[in-house]
């Protein structure tokens, strides 16, 4: 063996006896910290991380009539909505939509419910079970979506449990999580938002 490799050896033998393993890790601490304040706290602040917009209301009133000035402000006029629940809501406050199901390019806004929010990261989970879902979830520039507290839950695991139970063996054959405004980062590593759906994402939460 020459010296020189030897000597280097030498060095990584030396180098490695000083240091101690690490400390076997704690396998029954929990995997993520807990939540801190409520749940829709929690939610609305990990959705405004991600670029998404959450409003917290009192009551459905305060909602639809801040949904309603929010239409008015912006002067939207083709606004889509095909969820029967939601369209008894709006016809109530007299917010105007349409309930085609052949959707314009004309489209403006969006409005939806969704099955759960995840109030860890901010998420909305969504499924085809909902009325023309699959097409106002990633069609207009901008999505509303309409949810009251007892949709939120703390984690993904908690909402898939709560789906499974709910649909049983009629599972949707969509399930899927909307994670802020659509985004990409694939032209010139340059995050562009709306780039393959909604451009903003607006979430309305009713106790």
């Amino acid at each position: 063996m020459d010296k020189t490799r030897q000597e280097i050896l030498e060095k990584l033998k030396k180098a490695s006896s000083n240091k101690s393993l690490p400390k076997e890790p704690n396998f029954n601490s929990p995997l993520y910290p807990p939540i801190k304040g409520t749940l829709p706290d929690a939610f609305k602040a990990a959705n405004e991380l991600i670029n998404g917009t959450t409003n917290l209301f009192n009551s459905e009133k305060e909602l639809f009539t801040s949904l309603k000035e929010n239409i008015r402000s912006r002067k939207w006029e083709h606004i889509y909505c095909l969820e029967p629940t939601i369209q008894k809501k709006l016809n109530a406050f007299n917010i105007p939509f349409i309930s085609e199901q052949k959707i314009s390019d004309k489209i403006e806004i969006g409005i939806t419910g969704c099955e759960f929010l995840i109030a860890r990261t901010g998420s909305a989970m969504v499924s085809s079970a909902q009325p023309g879902a699959r097409q106002l979830f990633v069609y207009p520039p901008v999505h509303f979506i309409i949810a009251s507290n007892d949709q939120i839950v703390d984690s993904l695991k908690t909402a898939y449990t709560k789906i499974f139970d709910k649909y049983r063996n009629n599972l949707p054959s969509m399930i899927s999580l909307i994670t802020g405004p659509s985004r990409t980062a694939d032209i010139e590593k340059t995050l562009v938002l709306g780039a393959h759906g909604p451009k903003e994402l607006h979430i309305f939460i009713s106790k």
